[in-house]
């Protein structure tokens, strides 16, 4: 009998104890032939961090958004202290004390920090209360923020905040929290998790986390519960589990794990040294001083220049919300710099000129793909081919037959797990989405290829699949501009890595030189 059959051992609730804060009791959701949630039980209880881990698509979202009223089960039964209730919507889950910091933003973009905190209130507003409610849970959870700043301004690590601190002002029993720290920095996430940990300890709260983050799993949680195709297929006391262990039980084989921050195989032009050794060769890509301003007139890029090699992965590090998102705005065509050169193949590009880096044989995989870079709404195969219908339609008018041939080959390809070329694209996991993303950038015969934060969100399995399709890219002679808030990913994929802070470049070294302290130091504004 496994331990998901058997309970937790070593360790599991006293059955004479309290009733847990949480129980579900053989809960189930179809969502027409798939089976997303089947006969789960799950029991989280006061004064515990419980984990659930998974794959994309293994049924721990849909099993939170039970709890939390945004999805009606089919069958089972959730019981809140023991009682048995009926959550149909998230009003109703807020009257049980259940909270969710959801993955995916539900911000109102026009409006500031403190008046999407306030969404939901009743009675009479007070702008100043909640004002200061947010800079009260700011510092208590190390959630910083302007509460006058607008959220359509605000980089995606910042949303993550507002997001954070909506769910956490409203003081549930029971917090459940989606993927948080997906777009918060290694010292974003300790805070969190401190402050969490007391709230847990001192106040009997229930916390339910869903990660793809092993080491985060290990180090916060006191219990994990892995859920695979719908199914619990095993549970751990957090103690008595490793990365390796976990992993297995998460994907169904061995996993290679990410190394921690050690660096990993080096290609041919990691150990050519310095950049001199590659002056006769024409980057495929060039950035010189290049200048980008705000419409205020404040500076996003000040005076950046690198430059990026064939066959090269040049990681870019630096703490969110200090340029990244605007290089690969430029490189996507929705910015142009202010003064400075873009040059692709040694020929300078209008990148504000709408196309034109794309002509050039610049792809792009931004950070955010559901902002910028699928349309849910649309067929897989319709995704597959937004950027280039080359050869799929006459006189304007797409030949459906030619589109299902030529998505159904890449579905195949690059093994996009859907239903078929007219899956529609929400239906798809995240780790499927991204390669449906990937697909299409790749088959377009770039010589450029930005990734931004390309694994973000995805679980083990599909970190490995996306780092080992970038490796072959390189290999194949596409320069990788690699553009990540993760340092084990820089340092185990880059051959060469920038370091930028405050839009401005701190320092440059080849990957045998890099440590974790020696970028961190230069993250955070010292210069080499």
């Amino acid at each position: 009998m496994t331990e998901a059959d058997n309970g937790l051992k070593g360790g599991g609730p006293a059955a004479s104890g309290p009733p847990p804060a949480v129980c579900t009791r053989l809960l189930s959701k179809r969502f027409g032939a798939v089976s997303a949630c089947d006969a789960v039980d799950l029991e989280l209880h006061r004064g515990e961090i419980h984990g659930i881990l998974g794959e994309n698509g293994a049924g721990k979202s849909t099993l939170m958004k039970m709890l939390i009223g945004l999805v009606v089960p089919d069958s089972g039964s959730i019981l809140v202290d023991g009682a048995s209730v009926r959550i149909t919507d998230p009003v109703v889950a807020a009257s049980f004390g259940i909270g969710m910091v959801h993955q995916h933003f539900s911000l109102v973009e026009a409006l500031s920090v403190w008046e999407n905190v306030a969404l939901g209130d009743t009675g009479r507003l007070s702008q100043t209360g909640v004002r200061n409610a947010v800079g009260e849970l700011s510092e208590r959870y190390g959630l910083r923020i302007d509460p006058d700043a607008r959220v359509a301004d605000l980089p995606v690590g910042l949303r993550q905040r507002v997001e954070i601190l909506k769910c956490l002002r409203r003081e549930p029993e029971i917090l459940i929290f989606d993927e948080p720290t997906s777009v918060l920095t290694p010292e974003e996430s300790e805070d969190l998790f401190r402050s969490l940990r007391g709230v847990v300890e001192q106040e009997g709260r229930s916390v339910a986390l869903v990660s793809h983050k092993l080491t985060e799993m290990l180090e916060v949680t006191d219990r994990v519960t892995i859920m695979r195709n719908g199914l619990v297929v095993d549970r751990y006391v957090t103690a008595d589990a490793d990365a390796g262990m976990l992993a297995r039980a998460m994907v169904g084989r061995d996993v290679r794990l990410r190394g921690a921050g050690e660096p990993g195989p080096t290609s041919d032009l990691s150990v050519l040294g310095d950049e001199a050794g590659r002056r006769g060769h024409t980057p495929v890509l060039e950035f010189r001083k290049v200048e980008v301003r705000e419409p205020g007139g404040s500076m996003e890029l000040d005076d950046l220049t690198f430059s990026l090699q064939a066959g090269e992965i040049l990681g870019l590090a630096g703490v969110e919300g200090n340029g990244q998102r605007v290089i690969a705005d430029l490189l996507s065509g929705l910015r142009r710099q202010s003064s400075g050169e873009i040059l692709v193949d040694g020929v300078e590009v209008d990148v504000g000129q709408l196309g034109s880096a794309l002509r050039a044989g610049v792809a792009v995989i931004p950070e955010d793909r559901h902002d910028s870079s699928i349309v849910l709404e649309m067929t897989v195969a319709e995704n597959l081919m937004l950027s280039n219908q080359s050869g799929m339609s006459t006189r304007g008018i797409i030949d459906g037959a030619v589109l299902t041939k030529a998505s159904s080959d890449l579905i195949d390809r690059f093994a996009i797990m859907c239903t078929g070329p007219d899956a529609p694209m929400w239906s798809l996991s995240g780790g499927n989405q991204q390669r449906v993303v990937l697909a299409r950038e790749l088959t377009a015969d770039p010589t450029v290829l930005v990734a931004a934060q390309p694994t973000r969100g995805l679980d083990v399995g599909a970190i490995e699949y996306m780092t080992d399709q970038l490796r072959q890219a390189a290999e194949s002679g596409v320069g990788i501009l690699l553009i990540s808030s993760e340092l084990d990913e820089i340092l185990e994929l880059a051959d060469r890595i920038v370091v930028i802070f405050r839009g401005q470049v701190t320092g440059e070294m080849v990957r045998s030189e890099a440590t974790r302290e020696r970028i961190g130091r230069l993250m955070g504004g010292d210069l080499l």
